[in-house]
C-alpha cells in the first residue's frame, strides 16, 4: 500500500520553518490504518518482545495495537508531570526546542526486551532519551519502530546502536 499518499504536510507548523508530517489522513482511512498497523507488526517479524513502549502522543496510536499482537505489555511514555506514579526522566532535544520525556519507575523489569514506537523520527532526541529510560529501568531496545523518518534530520544517527525499522522516509 502506498502509504506516503496519505501523509499531509503542514507548513510552519508548530512554528515557523518546520514541515509537520500529518498522519491523520491515514488514520481516517479503516484500509489505510490497519495496513499501517500490520505493516508495522511486520517489522517486529519473529522478535520476543516483553514490552511495547509508546511514545507521547501519537506513539499512542499503533503501540498498544502491536503490543496487544504480540502478547507484550504496554508502557507509556508521556511528556513532564503527566504520569501519577513514581517516574524517571530523561531530557532531550527536539527538531524545534527541549523536553523531558518520564516513564513509571515499575513500567519496565530487568531483562525486559522492548520494542520502542513513535510515530516519526526527526532529530533522534526523543528516541534517544526513550531508550535511555528503558535501560536505566534494566531493559533491552531490541528495536525502534517509526512510521515515518525525516532523514534529512540525521536522528538515526542518535540511536545507531539500536536495530531501527521505518515504513516511509523523507
Amino acid at each position: 500500500m502506498d502509504f506516503a499518499s496519505y501523509i499531509r504536510d503542514i507548513e510552519d507548523f508548530p512554528k515557523p520553518g518546520v514541515v509537520f508530517k500529518d498522519i491523520t489522513p491515514l488514520l481516517k482511512d479503516p484500509k489505510a490504518f490497519q495496513k499501517a498497523g500490520e505493516a508495522l507488526l511486520g517489522l517486529t517479524a519473529n522478535m520476543k518482545i516483553d514490552k511495547v513502549v509508546g511514545v507521547d502522543s501519537r506513539g499512542f496510536i499503533f503501540a498498544p495495537m502491536m503490543a496487544e499482537k504480540l502478547g507484550a505489555g504496554f508502557v507509556t511514555v508521556r511528556k513532564s508531570g503527566k504520569l501519577p506514579f513514581h517516574t524517571v526522566s530523561e531530557s532531550y532535544d527536539l527538531e524545534y526546542g527541549t523536553g523531558t520525556l518520564e516513564m513509571h519507575s515499575d513500567a519496565i523489569e530487568k531483562g525486559d526486551k522492548v520494542l520502542v514506537h513513535d510515530d516519526v523520527l526527526a532529530t533522534g532526541g526523543t528516541a534517544e532519551a526513550v531508550c535511555k529510560l528503558v535501560e536505566r529501568l534494566g531493559g533491552e531496545v531490541v528495536q525502534c519502530n517509526f512510521l515515518i523518518e525525516l532523514t534529512f534530520l540525521q536522528g538515526a544517527e542518535k540511536i545507531k546502536q539500536y536495530q531501527k525499522e521505518i515504513l516511509l522516509q523523507y
